[in-house]
């Protein structure tokens, strides 16, 4: 019996002590998978805070190395580039945000106008084109609103507010377009100015050495290089808003017929009663 007890009371110290080692082991893993996370949670921050610097550091030098190069082209023949690159992005940009005001869907306009004057006539048909904005309702409207002096008279108002909204949407870009000849040619003069600087320094030294007409041959670079960029950008800007107008012209012209084919449709109508 006294060995029986003794190999009972063996077997429970060797089970208690399993279980409380598994007990360790499961409580010790939990936080071992907490440091874990923990150390790749941190290195994650750091190379995405390291990425970051790295961005900011790339931008600061890229603009720390125009600015650099815009005081090395000389501001006196810079700084003109840098004025037509301001003026022609202000109105382009000033342009784009009119044309696309402007646009509308003249389709669905269209219906609507042709809903409200076959059910509530003329003065419905204006008071839809007068709550819609944009050159096809303003067409619209002044066609309606000349349409009691006849059809006639209703197309050539059509006609004649057309070329005025035409002008309205190609207002100031032709400043544009100055503005994208003009820089390259203000960057074609500081080459050549710096060229005739580097010149009368070969002659002034009475030598051909480098390091003279090093800064003259500089400056011309640099110009031209800033005035053929400036030119790009604003033809990218000048080329989207010509191709807007024409897109507006061409649902004006459009609009312009189908209100001419509703007036038409609806004096007819009305002799016929």
């Amino acid at each position: 019996m006294k060995r029986l007890f003794s190999i009972l009371a063996i077997t429970g110290l060797m089970t208690f002590g399993n279980v409380q080692a598994q007990d360790s082991t499961q409580a010790a893993a939990p936080a071992t998978e907490q440091v874990a996370d923990t150390t790749a949670t941190q290195a994650t921050n750091d190379e995405a805070t390291a990425a970051t610097d790295e961005a900011v550091a790339e931008e600061a030098t890229f603009t720390q190395s125009m600015k650099k190069r815009f005081i090395e082209g000389d501001p006196i023949w810079m700084s003109p580039v840098l004025l037509c690159l301001i003026l022609g992005l202000a109105i382009a940009i000033e342009r784009i945000i009119y044309l696309n005001l402007s646009t509308i869907n003249t389709k669905k306009f269209v219906s609507e106008v042709e809903t409200a004057l076959n059910n509530g006539g003329i003065e419905a048909a204006k008071e839809v084109a007068k709550n819609t904005a944009g050159p096809v309702a303003s067409i619209f409207y002044q066609g309606l609103e000349r349409s009691s002096h006849g059809l006639e008279s209703a197309e050539k108002s059509i006609v004649a507010y057309g070329g005025v909204q035409m002008g309205q949407l190609e207002k100031n870009v032709s400043w544009v377009s100055l503005f994208i000849a003009l820089a390259p040619m203000l960057g074609f003069l500081g080459t050549v100015i710096g060229m005739i600087v580097a010149f009368d320094q070969i002659e002034s030294a009475g030598s051909m050495e480098p390091s003279l007409v090093a800064g003259g041959i500089k400056v011309a670079l640099l110009t031209t290089v800033f005035g053929l960029i400036v030119a790009m950008i604003l033809q990218v800007f000048y080329n989207y808003i010509t191709a807007k107008i024409d897109s507006i012209v061409n649902d004006m012209e459009d609009a312009s017929i189908s209100l001419v084919d509703m007036l038409s449709d609806y004096f007819k109508e009305k002799l016929n009663k």
